[in-house]
């Protein structure tokens, strides 16, 4: 979501490989978003009616990651007493989301780029030879060229994984999408806690538009979590941020930052929503997470033609 040149082209790739089976890299800092946009393109995808699994690859040790994708035999290794099936398998006919996936061990991505080429594997502790029809999207904080060239990533995964990169840009290069993303997280977790939020107050927008948001969207989504728990009126303030960060509203010598007008921000927001979801007013307020007698009620004071 956002008005920025960057998201506006990212969005634009989406649209185009969306409907493909094409291998999918996201790439970018953490907290940019990567497991949204995975689902965005499995949710327009000839698969959208299938699985989307997705596997944090940093989560687990190594012992238990192979058996996470591949699945297992009972009796496979000690102490296990039942079959398992594998997220590959799981995945069948829709999407597997591999995050984090420049963590993998040299081992690991060895049998992942046998799956991609050619769609087959072995649970550990099996003859069986599975097939599998699944789309593969994987995500990385991590400089993958780099580390091809140190010898901690296999250079064929690599090229396997790389044939439709995306780059997702950090809040602190699309300040302008700050706002917008603000409202959206306000009206979430707002309707989420039972609470009428109205507005941020200016010098609130004024901080966040100055802030360099090192843990980005995820970063924003948290603060304006806490923010509404604990705020007691219709306005978040400041005192509802974290101390280390009211204090940028007030920078001195800093160029003012344009605050925008709050209706005309939710207004603008419910208006790309429904765009976003062709007219659909119900799958928007699941969107928003608002109610749809509170999206009729807006719709309305906000003079939207839908």
């Amino acid at each position: 979501m956002g008005a920025s040149p960057s998201i506006q082209e990212l969005l634009r790739l989406l649209e185009l490989v969306a409907p493909t089976d094409t291998t999918v890299l996201l790439l970018g800092e953490t907290g940019t978003g990567k497991e949204l946009v995975a689902r965005a393109i499995h949710a327009n995808s000839p698969r959208r009616d299938g699985p989307l699994v997705v596997v944090n690859c940093a989560a687990l040790p190594e012992t238990l990651l192979e058996s996470e994708l591949f699945g297992h035999e009972k009796g496979a290794f000690t102490g296990v007493a039942a079959r398992r099936e594998g997220r590959f398998l799981l995945a069948h006919r829709g999407t597997l989301f591999l995050d984090e996936v420049g963590e993998l061990s040299l081992p690991t991505q060895a049998k992942i780029l046998r799956v991609l080429q050619s769609q087959e594997f072995e649970p550990l502790g099996s003859n069986r030879t599975l097939k599998v029809d699944v789309r593969v999207i994987a995500a990385t904080n991590r400089d993958l060229e780099k580390a091809v060239q140190e010898a901690h990533f296999r250079e064929d995964l690599f090229y396997r994984l790389n044939v439709f990169p995306l780059t997702l840009p950090p809040l602190r290069e699309r300040r302008e999408d700050v706002p917008l993303l603000a409202a959206h997280f306000l009206e979430l977790y707002g309707a989420k806690n039972h609470k009428e939020i109205k507005a941020l107050a200016p010098e609130v927008l004024r901080s966040f538009q100055r802030y360099g948001w090192p843990g980005n969207i995820r970063e924003l989504e948290n603060i304006l979590e806490r923010g509404v728990i604990l705020c007691q009126s219709d306005t978040l303030t400041l005192r509802e941020l974290p101390q280390a960060l009211q204090g940028y509203a007030y920078w001195p010598d800093q160029e003012e930052a344009a605050v925008p007008d709050w209706p005309e921000l939710q207004r603008e927001l419910i208006s790309r929503t429904l765009k976003k979801v062709a007219g659909d007013r119900r799958q928007a307020g699941d969107i928003l997470g608002i109610s749809q007698d509170e999206l009729d009620s807006k719709i309305r004071a906000y003079g939207l033609d839908y």
